[in-house]
């Protein structure tokens, strides 16, 4: 194997390792970027929060459901067409964001002391550049 996937397989591992740990209430995965997305968006469809995640929307209309049961988000009809749903993030489903952010500051700390400022700023750059090439490809093979 190339020691650049061995790499990113491990990175990976870790980060799920991460948001593991920072999980309070045991939401899903996709719960949680849903959250993550609702928080930066305000508010959205779920078709078009579909094709941002890059999932069914069978899957999302299931994660939907249960955090609005948890009541995390909110939903009201679009004036439009009342059929669709808008959907936003609560002030409970902040609340949580905001817990799970702060555990995040470890991850954060230990990047700090584990990396120079100009490793930093290099990991800040590729990083920013793979997740969106990640994403483009992901969102453009959803489509």
């Amino acid at each position: 194997m190339e020691k650049l996937k061995i790499a990113l397989v491990d990175l990976q591992c870790e980060m799920v390792a991460q948001r593991n740990i920072v999980n309070p209430d045991n939401i899903s995965w996709l719960q949680y970027d849903i959250l993550y997305q609702l928080n930066k968006l305000k508010e959205i469809l779920p078709s078009d929060l579909s094709n941002i995640l890059g999932t069914s929307r069978t899957k999302l209309s299931k994660a939907l459901k249960e955090l609005k049961t948890l009541e995390y988000i909110q939903q009201y009809p679009n004036k439009q067409d009342g059929r669709e749903l808008y959907t936003s993030i609560s002030k409970k489903g902040k609340s949580l964001l905001n817990n799970i952010s702060e555990k995040h500051n470890s991850l954060y700390e230990t990047t700090l002391q584990s990396l120079t400022r100009e490793e930093q700023n290099e990991f800040e750059k590729i990083a920013i550049k793979l997740s969106t090439a990640l994403k483009e490809k992901r969102v453009n093979n959803y489509e």
